[in-house]
């Protein structure tokens, strides 16, 4: 007959493949050992065990592999001051989830995750990960080389750490992950891609959207998704030289003419709740060149050339601590209010952008389409804030996935007595929008007399 500590340290894995994150007692208990064997054992395994706390509140967990690895993972930080700072190590641990603290940071944690583990990956990294037209035509980049599926959608946690730690330089927010990843920032930064000169955006913007078409096909999704790419030009005034670019069809069809129309709606969106309202919205402007519109949007997640800002989407926060998968962004606020992971005094803002945007007709308000920043204070507390607002347009007249351009009537929606306050800010805000759509000239004339019809239906609202 085999020894106990023999076939205790033979079992171990199998065990702890099964078990995840737990105590010595628990795999004493379950191998047959003593507290002190299993202690000796689980030293002996040195860095394939993870270990979690001290002394006797101590957990461990079996280190998972991925591509064959199962070492830490480094998480960087880029300030805004495009600085790099080390945070600390990422563990992987098995049959899944992670072990990485986010308070320390000040992203918004609950009471059960204060000890930094999680079911999944830490929830900032879901945002990083490739996502809608340019995380499509990236994922088909990186397919063949990193072996990952071409739809990014398909991808496990496992996909997603293998491409963030080998190619993930240039990721929304501020953190990068892992050494290979952080060395291509390093590369960019000792050897910057040029900025586009003043004056020759339309010219170099006509060549991008030939390029990205070319990748990926198609002028729009089947989902209303703008096609994209990002840029850096140079421009007076501006935050930093790094934007997104959307844009329509080169021809004149109806449903080409309805997306540029929609683009330039976006501009004067932003445009309005900068102006209206109390809140911040992303810089933007329009650019028309060979039949084309370019909407170019400024980033909100970069400062200067090479200094990143945090930023994490309602989705995401949604996912991490509610796990309700949609509704209206009021009410999912309003939850993580009650979890303590969000202010009460963003609910007013989050609710005067919400009715802005159902009184201009965005039927496309999903839990993607609102995030949030971490602002330091002077005494370097750190507060969660509302975002700039974007992809803020009306897309109840967005053209179906046919190509054909619906007729829709827009009905405005009057307000529970609680968010009377909120939805007269947005109301103001929201006939002075359709106005300015009405006068554009470069709107469509058919899109004018929809923006003045909706603009007179407004008027005549009596609240």
């Amino acid at each position: 007959m085999r020894p106990k500590n023999e076939a205790a340290r033979e079992r171990l894995d199998s065990v702890m493949l099964r078990s995840g994150l737990v105590s010595a007692i628990y795999l004493s208990d379950k191998l047959g050992v003593s507290v002190a064997t299993m202690h000796r054992i689980l030293h002996e395994r040195g860095g394939q065990i993870v270990r979690l706390g001290s002394t006797k509140q101590a957990r461990f967990a079996l280190r998972r592999l991925v591509r064959g690895k199962s070492a830490p993972i480094p998480v960087y930080l880029i300030n805004e001051y495009g600085q790099g700072v080390s945070c600390g190590m990422l563990d992987l641990i098995a049959p899944e989830g992670s072990i990485f603290p986010l308070h320390h940071f000040g992203w918004p944690t609950d009471s059960e995750h204060l000890n930094g583990v999680w079911d999944g990956l830490p929830y900032p990294l879901y945002d990083m990960r490739p996502q809608g037209y340019l995380g499509r035509i990236f994922a088909r980049q990186v397919a063949v080389d990193l072996e990952v599926p071409t739809d990014p959608e398909r991808w496990s946690d496992d996909h997603i750490i293998n491409v963030l730690s080998r190619r993930g330089a240039d990721t929304l927010g501020n953190l990068i992950i892992g050494d290979d990843a952080y060395n291509l920032w390093l590369q960019s930064v000792a050897s910057p891609t040029p900025a586009i000169p003043k004056g020759q955006e339309a010219e170099k913007y006509l060549v991008l959207a030939g390029e990205v078409t070319a990748l990926i096909g198609g002028v729009s999704s089947a989902g209303g998704e703008f096609p994209k790419f990002t840029a850096t030009r140079v421009l007076d005034g501006s935050n930093t030289p790094h934007v997104i670019v959307k844009f329509s069809g080169a021809d004149d069809s109806t449903p080409v003419r309805r997306w540029s129309d929609l683009l330039v709606c976006e501009h004067l969106a932003l445009e309005t709740l900068r102006t209206h309202t109390s809140l911040l919205a992303a810089k933007s402007r329009i650019l028309m060149a060979d039949g084309r519109t370019f909407l170019e949007v400024e980033r909100f997640d970069r400062c200067g050339v090479f200094g990143r800002l945090p930023l994490i989407s309602l989705a995401v926060l949604d996912a991490a601590f509610i796990g309700s998968g949609n509704g209206d962004w009021p009410t999912v606020i309003e939850k993580l209010v009650s979890l303590s992971i969000m202010s009460k005094a963003l609910v007013q803002d989050v609710l005067i952008l919400w009715w802005f945007g159902r009184l201009i007709g965005n039927n496309d308000m999903h839990l993607g389409n609102l995030s949030f920043q971490l602002i330091k204070s002077e005494g370097q507390t750190v507060s969660v804030c509302l975002s700039p607002a974007y992809d803020m347009l009306p897309m109840l007249y967005a053209p179906l996935s046919g190509g054909e351009v619906p007729l829709r009537k827009f009905a405005a929606v009057l307000p529970l007595p609680q968010q009377a306050i909120a939805w007269r800010i947005a109301y103001d805000a929201a006939t002075f929008f359709w106005k300015v759509v009405s006068e554009d000239e470069r709107i469509s004339s058919t899109f004018q007399e929809i923006a003045q019809t909706n603009l007179e239906h407004l008027v005549q609202l009596q609240f």
